[in-house]
């Protein structure tokens, strides 16, 4: 865009003059097809372009406003420190003012300016994004989710009439691309997909919506609507102007942030998030309507990617690029759509003995679902998982009550293709033959993964845990030695066993 195209209230932002504080020189100028972003030292400042895309409308003065008003509305939630206020931009003769006296000709949100190295999309280029990161995002994402509005209205759009609408908006959209990026089998396989489970899973999709699953979400979660500013995990730039966009399942913003990672090569990190989201919020069962959302997710992405191809004034080089993104996301898309072969993993040994490590690091390594017993107990006591329970949450029947449902969840799960791990004691035969014939009964392979230490490391161990889920003390090691039975023949034939004081990842391999 020359000089002469930049609209003149656009080229007085550029100038330090126009704004009534001090500027950091040059101020910088973000474009993207919906908005101007100034970018001035302490502020930032955002205008909407004045542009129509149907799925977002932003053509008069009067919806600038209302959506600026929205905008700063939705993200005080997640980023009170950020969004500050809406300004009105006034013009008197040829001079542009931030709340000057003259008519008022467009409106800018202002935001407190936070430096670009912050953002997560950042902080992964530089190879700064760590599990720990992505496992405070996920407790950060679950506190949202459970504040979000809902109402019989926002109930409306999980319905499958309203979920499958653009699902199939986007294949309509994107048939042209066949033979280009998108391969012939991997559009009709993709679109099978999603129109077997529309029609086979009615009652799925009203289970979310009567467990309040469907709420006011983030619609746009991904690395650069997120950042790290004050050393606090921030979530931005909130979609304002589209209510089938925001009115989701909680599902869909996770798999918008997971398919994110796992298309940047870093399946780990998303995995770290996720099983995070689940363990926090208790939505095990949410993970039954993933693969539809992280398809839909890296869909669009392609869709997006694909229109770059039909821009006349998109240089060659750059449609190079886009052909074999857009190839990269279509691919992903249908591969998420690909039926896979579930597994069970029995993790056992006494508290202390390093079964939750070991099965964190399996679960990065394998894409796998990590159930942990001391989350589910406290999810049925009905008590946050910072809580300490009480004597009533490690009763005989609590206990069953606990590995009933930790295995009602692992069936249902590796039945869709998850390996999923049920972290917990296993310490009694019944339990395990329990497991290990629902498993064989529903052709899913088991595994029992033994974790051992020397009970002095045991007692250390325990004794310097802090701020975990588990209520396990090290006084209660006795007992639970006691207690434990040795696995029989059968049981012997699935067993690893791992001394964990020892090199355990490369005994796993």
């Amino acid at each position: 865009m020359t000089q002469t195209e930049v609209p003149a209230l656009i080229q007085e932002m550029m100038k330090p003059e126009f704004y009534p504080h001090p500027v950091k020189e040059p101020i910088q100028l973000m474009q993207t097809h919906v908005s101007y972003v100034f970018l001035t030292g302490d502020y930032a400042y955002k205008v909407k372009k004045p542009v129509n895309f149907g799925f977002l409308d932003f053509s008069t003065l009067e919806a600038r406003q209302h959506f600026c008003l929205e905008e700063i509305q939705m993200n005080r939630q997640n980023a009170p420190e950020i969004y500050l206020e809406v300004l009105a931009i006034t013009q008197t003769e040829n001079q542009f003012e931030l709340n000057g006296k003259g008519e008022t000709v467009e409106y800018a949100v202002k935001m407190r300016e936070f430096p670009q190295d912050d953002l997560f999309i950042s902080l992964f280029e530089q190879g700064k994004l760590t599990e720990v990161q992505m496992e405070e995002l996920g407790k950060i994402v679950a506190q949202f989710h459970a504040k979000a509005q809902t109402s019989d209205y926002i109930h409306r759009f999980g319905e499958v009439s309203q979920v499958r609408q653009a699902i199939d908006e986007n294949y309509q959209q994107t048939e042209k691309y066949i033979g280009g990026p998108q391969t012939k089998q991997q559009f009709e396989e993709t679109k099978q997909f999603t129109d077997a489970f529309f029609a086979n899973e009615p009652e799925l999709f009203k289970r979310r919506i009567q467990d309040n699953k469907i709420r006011e979400c983030h619609g746009d979660l991904h690395l650069r609507n997120i950042c790290l500013w004050k050393n606090k995990i921030q979530l931005f730039d909130r979609i304002e102007f589209n209510e089938p966009f925001r009115f989701v399942d909680v599902m869909y913003d996770i798999a918008f942030a997971v398919m994110d990672l796992e298309a940047r090569g870093r399946k780990e990190l998303g995995n770290a998030f996720l099983n995070t989201y689940v363990e926090q919020t208790g939505d095990w069962e949410g993970l039954q309507v993933l693969p539809l959302y992280l398809s839909r997710q890296a869909y669009v992405r392609a869709k997006v990617t694909s229109f770059l191809l039909d821009d006349p004034g998109v240089p060659e080089d750059v449609k190079k690029e886009a052909m074999k993104t857009a190839a990269d996301y279509y691919r992903l898309a249908w591969n998420y759509t690909q039926q896979r072969q579930g597994k069970l993993i029995l993790m056992s040994g006494l508290s202390g003995s390093g079964k939750t490590t070991v099965a964190r690091h399996l679960a990065r390594q394998l894409g796998a679902i990590h159930l942990r017993s001391d989350a589910v107990r406290k999810h049925l006591g009905g008590i946050s998982l910072e809580e300490k329970g009480g004597a009533e949450l490690y009763t005989e029947a609590m206990n069953q009550k606990t590995y009933e449902r930790l295995l009602e969840l692992g069936i249902k799960l590796a039945k869709q293709g998850w390996t999923v791990i049920l972290d917990a004691k296993y310490d009694r035969e019944a339990l395990r033959t329990n497991a290990i014939a629902q498993g064989k009964n529903q052709q899913l392979p088991v595994q029992i993964i033994y974790c051992t230490a020397p009970e002095e490391i045991l007692r250390d161990r325990l004794l310097a845990r802090t701020g975990d889920v588990s209520d396990a003390t090290a006084d209660l090691l006795s007992q639970q030695k006691a207690a434990t039975e040795p696995f029989n023949k059968d049981e012997q034939l699935l067993l690893t066993t791992l001394n964990t004081t020892q090199d355990w990842a490369a005994q796993l391999l």
